[in-house]
């Protein structure tokens, strides 16, 4: 048995980039079972109140960029403010995961790994098939197979499903983590998660061990 956590993120989202190492690893060290749940992020705004990062104000938009660089700096990891490509159209590789999804769900974790990476330390551009084609072939999927299976209606239809999962579920920012109805609302909680597992599967072992 596992637990469950329901990973909401946008697929060009920094802070969603640099929680994205540390949250496999903790899915790997704990019973979690994570779901890849790619949002179209501008429809959250809309909802809850937020603003894309282009029409927020100055002072705002240079705090985050300020951040960021706090914390890839604490963290230790590659991260550019300027990336060449950003903003991007999030949708190509938001469909590549939700077909990748439905395929295998630790290859679709790899997968969302890569593609941030790709936006936000490789200069890359994830709006190109052919850099999500290959992105794809290294995290273990037929990348060619894989982008024909994104393009069908109904990988479109899911990701628009799964934006309203997000708004129903209250999410608001990227990236969210949510266990059991619990949110855990960007990657400087990450510790608040993997104490929430270590309970949750703690709780899961002692119920297996009186079977």
């Amino acid at each position: 048995m596992s637990v469950a956590v329901d990973y909401y993120f946008s697929v060009a989202s920094p802070w969603a980039y640099l929680g994205s190492a540390r949250f496999m690893d903790m899915v790997a060290q704990h019973c979690a079972s994570p779901r890849v749940l790619p949002i179209d992020l501008g429809r959250v705004f809309a909802t809850t109140g937020g603003l894309p990062y282009p029409e927020r104000a100055a002072a705002r938009r240079a705090y985050r960029q300020m951040d960021l660089g706090r914390w890839r700096d604490r963290l230790g990891i590659p991260l550019r403010l300027e990336p060449r490509f950003y903003p991007v159209d999030r949708k190509p590789a938001s469909y590549l995961l939700i077909a990748a999804r439905r395929q295998d769900q630790a290859a679709a974790l790899r997968l969302s790994h890569a593609i941030l990476r790709t936006v936000w330390a490789d200069d890359g551009n994830i709006a190109d098939w052919k850099v999500l084609r290959a992105l794809a072939d290294e995290a273990g999927l037929d990348g060619a197979a894989l982008a024909d299976h994104a393009g069908a209606p109904a990988i479109a239809e899911q990701f628009e499903s799964d934006t309203d999962m997000a708004i129903a579920a209250r999410v608001f920012g990227s990236p969210s983590y949510v266990i059991d109805g619990e949110i855990f609302w960007g990657q400087d909680r990450l510790d608040f998660v993997a104490q929430r597992l270590a309970s949750a599967c703690g709780s899961l072992n002692r119920a297996l061990s009186r079977n």
